[in-house]
């Protein structure tokens, strides 16, 4: 009895006890069973994080044993992502425009059509001397920091309702060498008569109910960032009613929204008496951004 104890015990501690090169194959393995599509991808991702090592150091090292709190944490760490929480939030950080921000269940994770809302931003602000440039629900801080450091000239202000979410876009700046005013507030409500020349917005736009809020990571992600609980709009129509009490004559308003909310956006920008009000798809060609001036 002893013996098959010992066996078992044995069986049990090699079992823990892998090289980066069998970690990442059953780490592959396992996520792909779970219907993780990126399955290869994130087992090198999570391997490289806990085992502090780079992907070279797996090609070329893959027979090197992981140390057991290592291989403990990779597997705890696989199987959250199995279970569909996304990588972001495993690591606590993700790239946006060739930079590294920091993220956290406070915050949504930054997603490639965002860049279309900066790179429409910068066409405007690059024509300015010293332009002054406000986000609104900042989230991480990826539009504002962006838009600071690509745009040296500008003062860029920032807000959010979320006290969790300022201090994740607080410490983006920090890291990241921007400079930028935060400050907690809905919407507009902080801000007195403070006037700007840009405004710019990734709001809550998905609808109350719609199934996408299920799939792909969402449940994990913070539902006030991504809906208003009612028709997808209702921030949108905020944000368009109190932009002209703090834009500048001539001031843009840009904001995100939804693929199938280009028409309404445009809509209340010209019913909000804004001028030229137009959409602009993002790289899969789906309507992204929509905008005007004043």
């Amino acid at each position: 009895m002893r013996k098959a104890a010992l066996a078992v015990l044995f069986d049990f501690e090699r079992f823990f006890v892998q090289s980066l090169g069998e970690n990442w194959r059953s780490g592959q393995k396992l996520l792909a069973d779970a219907g993780v599509e990126s399955a290869r991808l994130d087992s090198r991702l999570l391997l490289e994080y806990v085992a502090g090592c780079r992907h070279a150091d797996l090609l070329m090292s893959p027979e090197k044993i992981m140390e057991h709190s290592a291989q403990q944490l990779f597997e705890a760490f696989l199987a959250r992502r199995a279970s569909g929480e996304p990588l972001a939030y495993l690591t606590g950080e993700t790239e946006f425009r060739g930079r590294v921000f920091q993220v956290s269940p406070a915050v949504l994770i930054p997603r490639p059509e965002t860049e279309v809302l900066i790179e429409l931003a910068l066409e405007r602000l690059l024509r300015l001397e010293a332009p002054k440039v406000l986000d609104l629900g900042t989230g991480s801080g990826i539009v504002a920091i962006s838009l600071a450091l690509e745009c040296p000239a500008a003062m860029v202000a920032a807000v959010d309702l979320s006290k969790e979410a300022i201090s994740v876009a607080r410490n983006n700046t920090g890291r990241l060498g921007a400079k930028i005013n935060f400050r907690q507030s809905d919407w507009y409500g902080n801000l007195g008569g403070e006037r700007y020349d840009l405004i710019v917005s990734n709001p809550p736009y998905v609808a109350a109910g719609d199934p996408h809020l299920a799939l792909n990571g969402l449940p994990f992600e913070p539902q006030m960032a991504l809906t208003d609980g009612a028709d997808g709009l209702e921030c949108i129509r905020r944000i368009v009613a109190g932009a002209a009490a703090h834009l500048n004559p001539g001031g843009w308003l840009l904001f995100e929204h939804g693929y199938d909310q280009a028409v309404a956006s445009r809509n209340l920008l010209t019913e909000a008496a804004f001028k030229d009000a137009f959409t602009h798809p993002d790289l899969a060609g789906i309507d992204r951004v929509s905008g005007a001036y004043l």
